[in-house]
């Protein structure tokens, strides 16, 4: 039997006591308590409230039990240890069940079925994978860590929405678990850029998820672990960036727009917060968010996939047919969905337009 396993599955909703073992042993070897009390010199006070549970089996007493019933003192500490862990777990979970209703600001069906947690019918075990989910200790310590965590709040004050908090934190603490688990080698901005203009090159190549695994390999190398998590509804993000440590950049991305010329801004958007910005900020992107750091991070991305000069010289020509602008891609060397993208934001052709251009992306089944 895996000793860890067994532990992790039993949790017992009472808690045995000591005393009862102790009463048992003593009963076989034909002791009263008053000769226990003699033989270890301890109070029969102490001994009494040994076996009703009152009070501790101490590592001292557990040697003189040792001494005197002959019963090795780790049994009579691993007794204690495992009655007060229990009856603290029995407590615990008795103000946790004051709190299931917590539960409901959780996509917990999409999470289960997605594998993220394990499915649970009792309530208040679900609210324990939903606290051990994040790492935090109760619901009091997440609404401390989530509902103040830059980014968030950012993201908490620019919405005008439903309060969707936990949906964006279950989508962000995802990102973040495989984000850590993501081998990285220390974060080399040089390298990063670098990692940029190949990423932009593979932009027109056919087999976009090959490009994608490519993308997560040479970031990874420059100290940036690029993860996708697929999206929720009511979740109404596109992408994020914080950094796990002093060393290590995290960008998240979503598939929210089904689109290739949305994924790769997102992409650029991102790596712009990483090389313009602190790494004590957190990113959380969603339609209309406008701040002088997100205008960067947009300015970034714009230019970094097509260079300012090049677009403004193609609007110029104001030839935005299909041909033309599958030329002008080509000779970026960028897929023409990008300049689509670009072009259907700026209202210079309308969002119906050249949508043959465009590349549709899906999650696999």
């Amino acid at each position: 039997m895996n000793y860890k396993t067994s532990i992790q599955s039993f949790n017992p909703d009472y808690s045995v006591i000591p005393g009862d073992s102790l009463l048992e042993i003593m009963e076989s070897k034909g002791l009263t308590q008053a000769d226990l009390a003699e033989r270890t010199g301890r109070p029969k006070k102490t001994i009494n409230e040994i076996a009703k549970g009152k009070a501790a089996i101490t590592f001292e007493t557990a040697i003189q039990l040792e001494r005197v019933l002959g019963v090795p003192a780790s049994f009579w500490i691993s007794l204690e240890s495992n009655y007060r862990s229990n009856l603290a777990r029995i407590e615990e979970r008795e103000k946790l069940s004051l709190q299931t209703a917590w539960l409901s600001k959780f996509p917990v069906a999409e999470m289960i079925k997605r594998k993220w947690i394990q499915n649970r019918t009792d309530k208040v075990a679900m609210l324990e994978e939903i606290l051990s989910f994040f790492g935090v200790a109760n619901p009091n310590a997440w609404e401390e860590i989530w509902h103040h965590r830059d980014g968030i709040a950012d993201f908490r004050r620019q919405t005008t929405e439903v309060d969707n908090t936990g949906v964006v934190a279950t989508w962000l603490r995802r990102g973040e678990l495989i984000g850590r688990e993501r081998d990285c080698k220390q974060f080399d901005a040089s390298a990063f850029k670098q990692a940029l203009n190949y990423i932009r090159l593979r932009t027109s190549h056919p087999d976009i998820n090959e490009t994608v695994h490519q993308m997560t390999e040479i970031c990874a190398n420059a100290g940036v672990a690029v993860v996708l998590v697929q999206e929720f509804p009511r979740l109404g993000v596109y992408g994020a960036t914080r950094w796990l440590s002093q060393d290590k950049a995290l960008i998240q991305l979503s598939l929210h727009y089904k689109r290739a010329d949305q994924f790769w801004f997102s992409f650029f958007h991102e790596a712009g917060h990483i090389l313009l910005h602190g790494k004590r900020d957190m990113f959380v992107e969603k339609k209309g968010s406008v701040d002088k750091n997100e205008e960067e991070a947009n300015n970034f991305a714009k230019n970094h996939l097509i260079p300012q000069k090049e677009y403004n010289d193609f609007v110029d020509s104001g030839n935005f047919s299909s041909d033309s602008i599958v030329s002008f891609a080509n000779k970026l060397s960028i897929h023409p969905c990008i300049v689509v993208g670009r072009l259907q934001h700026e209202k210079l052709i309308k969002y119906n337009e050249r949508t043959d251009l465009l590349l549709k992306l899906t999650w696999p089944d």
